[in-house]
């Protein structure tokens, strides 16, 4: 089992000493959540299934990549992820350069985790519709690949056309994983169809089932990495059953405080053996 460490849960004042932490303990990945921008009307941040503003227009927002990349000059063996960047929300031209990018400073440690959003206001305030959000992914999805990988990329599109372009440098992964979060039937279909891998949201051993389940239903036999945030993971011994059930990756919070991560990430892989 690979063990991946949510800074996005942590004060960002912590996240280079846990980083660095988790680099040196044997923690496989850390990930980065993003939003580009809040808008100070609470009428557009309900989150969905609560009645509740799922952001606070203050919280400070910083550059997922950009910040990740900043986190690969301290680091040397840690991936780096996002959990999740809103690929979309920018040009396909934007968004494949910063994680190229983020791939060439680190040695080829990125993940790019990708999601369609929740969060009308962003959208909105970029002045992107936010009703096609997810056909917007998937095109920008299959752009990046080609974008990646071949000599040169021309293109006509519903949502983005353009002339050939080069798009040098490639990043050093012949193939840099992209794996969708999400959990509707869209998302499951992006992930299962478009992506390497599937990032879900918290879930316990109980209440993941449902989910693999779909997604299972929609799989090809290509590879395919499962990604779970299991917040509330016991102990060692319950680490078997998540991987019966497929799970690859769990992403765990340890801690209690910010103040107190880096003492939880220690205890927490002396207890998984993790070197």
């Amino acid at each position: 089992m690979k063990y991946g460490v949510p800074l996005g849960l942590l004060h960002p004042a912590a996240w280079k000493d846990v980083a660095v932490a988790a680099d040196e303990l044997g923690f496989e990945s850390v990930w980065l959540p993003e939003h580009l921008v809040f808008a100070t009307d609470l009428s557009l941040a309900v989150y969905p299934g609560t009645d509740k503003p799922g952001i606070k227009p203050t919280t400070p927002l910083f550059d997922a990549p950009a910040y990740l990349c900043h986190l690969a000059a301290l680091t040397t063996r840690v991936r780096l992820g996002t959990a999740v960047h809103l690929f979309a929300l920018r040009h396909p031209f934007a968004s494949a350069r910063a994680f190229a990018t983020l791939d060439a400073v680190s040695g080829g440690r990125a993940i790019c985790g990708v999601g369609a959003g929740w969060y009308r206001g962003e959208w909105d305030a970029a002045q992107i519709p936010f009703e096609n959000r997810g056909a917007r992914l998937d095109e920008a999805i299959l752009l990046a690949r080609r974008l990646w990988t071949e000599p040169a990329v021309s293109h006509r599109g519903r949502f983005y056309s353009f002339e050939e372009v080069a798009f040098d440098p490639k990043p050093v992964q012949a193939h840099l994983p992209i794996l969708a979060g999400g959990e509707s039937p869209a998302a499951l279909r992006r992930a299962a169809l478009l992506c390497d891998g599937w990032i879900s949201m918290p879930h316990t051993l109980d209440s993941i089932r449902p989910q693999l389940d779909r997604l299972a239903a929609l799989r090809d036999r290509r590879p395919f990495s499962i990604t779970v945030h299991a917040y509330s993971l016991a102990s060692p011994a319950e680490v078997p059953a998540w991987a019966a059930l497929g799970v690859d990756r769990l992403i765990v919070r340890p801690w209690a405080r910010s103040r107190d991560a880096v003492q939880a990430l220690v205890a927490f892989a002396r207890a998984h053996g993790l070197s």
